[in-house]
């Protein structure tokens, strides 16, 4: 939860409730237990804070020094005081008749919505596949761009964001004005070198190169939804050629459309954000003195898109039925995500004790990884029987691993959206790196391992009230 719990300041707060002249006082005295005494003039205070380090903090932020709590109430230092009186004291959370708020929670259709727009751009591979002769030596490039605009664009994204939760809207377009320009630069040199003889596919990797980038401005600017007109040539033109043949310029035409429309668009948004700040007299120093540090901060976050890019394409190029599956599945991922972080602030709210609290956030885990894994199982299902040729689709063995490895990006998502990006950056980077390294390991026991560890991490990491304050 966001705010302190104290209805006014901490130090005040406990100024005021301390006896006048506390040295006189002992537990001989006629006053009674002072801690007793002490714990009915902040009971309102104790009583709302969850953990007894909030006590704790509430007595050092008045100065009270050991020797004065040893000298008036007989325990060692502040701490050893705060969990007496969070102990003698009923917990008093407020109560609301309106559920905890979450950071903007989207609505289910929306997320949908959200999984459709990262899938539908995958169709310009299947239109364009006639002039890039098809094969992976074709693909090379394409998958080259790819791992280089998802690690580029995710860590991009971390600074954009962050200058947003700053406050400074204007400093965050730019920094996309400035980013997503090395971005395409850095896809189009990965795509070169992958195979620089292809021409072809080096104009498809440049083109997907521009979509990743302008798709990367309008997400963090929340101009998504414009996503979708962008790509109607694309759809349209997909579905036409599924069932009767187009001409010959049509196959790069058609995503060339898409492409150019999402550069207009996000140029247009970001152009719009800066003519915004300019009226309204905001300089290029904005309100702010302070940015987001340094650089290094978004590093995780780029490991992160770059690890969990190729468990993707590990998955796309076993099965591509999954693959579709597991990209629309990111979208009731991200609905459950916000559900987790509604029923953890639930818990926060409702639970008396730190293992009481530990409890909720294992079981609402445990809820939303069963979501998770039903929504992506009837995916993956309605992907078979969809698909061109389906058939009888991959193993039971196959279907398992993809369904790890998307509780493998899921969790890692959870627990980047929590602040906590370098376990699970390293985790994904290993599970994505470590099969190609030893093709003979098994099949699941990467991904489960991953899997496994990334689930301790959330119990534990987010298992601690202070993760959710």
């Amino acid at each position: 939860m966001s705010g302190s719990p104290w209805p006014k300041g901490p130090g005040t707060a406990v100024r005021d409730a301390l006896p006048p002249t506390p040295e006189k006082r002992g537990p001989g005295r006629a006053g009674g237990d002072p801690v007793d005494e002490l714990a009915g003039r902040l009971a309102g205070l104790v009583g709302t804070a969850v953990h007894p380090d909030e006590v704790a903090a509430l007595l050092e932020a008045d100065g009270l020094t050991d020797e004065q709590i040893r000298r008036r109430y007989g325990h060692d230092d502040s701490f050893a005081l705060a969990e007496d009186l969070y102990a003698r004291v009923e917990r008093r959370f407020p109560r609301s008749e309106e559920p905890p708020p979450g950071p903007g929670s989207p609505t289910l259709l929306v997320c949908l919505l959200r999984g459709l727009l990262f899938t539908l751009p995958g169709l310009g591979h299947v239109l364009a596949a006639p002039v890039l002769a098809a094969g992976r030596p074709a693909y090379a490039p394409l998958l080259a761009a790819a791992l280089a605009g998802w690690a580029w664009n995710q860590a991009l994204a971390h600074r954009a964001y962050t200058w947003l939760g700053l406050g400074d809207r204007p400093a965050a377009a730019r920094a996309l004005l400035r980013g997503a320009p090395v971005g395409v630069l850095l896809g189009a040199a990965a795509a070169a070198a992958a195979a620089p003889v292809h021409v072809p596919a080096l104009l498809f990797a440049a083109g997907q190169s521009l979509y990743l980038a302008a798709a990367t401005v309008l997400l963090v600017l929340g101009r998504e939804r414009v996503l979708l007109p962008a790509l109607l040539p694309l759809v349209g033109g997909a579905l036409f050629a599924a069932v009767h043949p187009v001409p010959a310029w049509a196959h790069l035409a058609l995503p060339l459309a898409s492409v150019t429309a999402a550069v207009g668009l996000a140029a247009g948004a970001v152009a719009g954000v800066l003519r915004s700040a300019a009226s309204a007299g905001r300089g290029r120093n904005g309100c702010r003195r302070t940015g987001p540090g340094g650089l290094g901060g978004s590093v995780p976050y780029g490991l992160f898109g770059l690890g969990s890019g190729v468990l993707v394409l590990h998955v796309a190029l076993d099965s591509p039925p999954f693959a579709v599956a597991l990209t629309l599945g990111m979208g009731p991922g991200e609905w459950l995500l916000h559900r987790f972080r509604a029923d953890s602030l639930a818990g926060l709210r409702a639970c008396t004790s730190p293992r009481a609290f530990r409890m909720s956030v294992a079981a609402a885990l445990v809820r939303a990884l069963a979501g998770y894994a039903g929504a992506l199982l009837t995916l993956m299902a309605a992907a078979l029987l969809l698909w061109p040729g389906g058939g009888a689709g991959p193993d039971a063995a196959t279907a398992a691993g993809v369904l790890l490895l998307g509780a493998v990006l899921w969790t890692g998502l959870l627990l980047q959206a929590f602040g906590a990006v370098l376990s699970p950056a390293l985790v994904c980077c290993a599970a994505a790196f470590v099969p190609p390294l030893l093709p003979g390991s098994e099949l699941l026991l990467v991904p489960a391992a991953a899997s496994a560890v990334l689930v301790l991490l959330v119990c534990a990491q987010l298992g601690r009230i202070t993760a959710h304050r």
